[in-house]
């Protein structure tokens, strides 16, 4: 099991759009295709931070929910190109992380 935070900056003034699209439409989107999202998160001191967490059991299931999410037309039409005017693409930061022994998300 694995874990992939998520680290996205908006656009000046955009945040609190990305976030009602983030949990209105591409998280229920995510979720229906599979993805188990863990978490959404803004900045507390960074007014243009959003983090966000998905857990994968497998690289194996990584690569099938990314094809089911990413490769369809739902993705490709209506939620991909509205993206990169609520968030900045070029600063996508996304690290793989795993769980400790006693960490509580698992």
């Amino acid at each position: 099991m694995f874990f992939e935070l998520r680290q996205y900056r908006t656009r000046p003034g955009k945040r609190e759009e990305w976030v009602e699209f983030m949990e209105g439409e591409i998280i229920p989107f995510q979720v229906s295709k599979g993805m188990v999202v863990v978490g959404s998160f803004v900045g507390e001191e960074e007014e243009d931070l959003y983090v966000w967490i998905r857990r994968f059991e497998s690289e194996e299931e990584r690569e099938q929910l990314y094809e089911a999410v990413y490769e369809s037309d739902h993705w490709k039409d209506v939620l991909s190109p509205k993206v990169g005017t609520l968030i900045d693409r070029e600063r996508i930061v996304v690290t793989r992380i795993e769980p400790t022994p006693k960490s509580v998300i698992r």
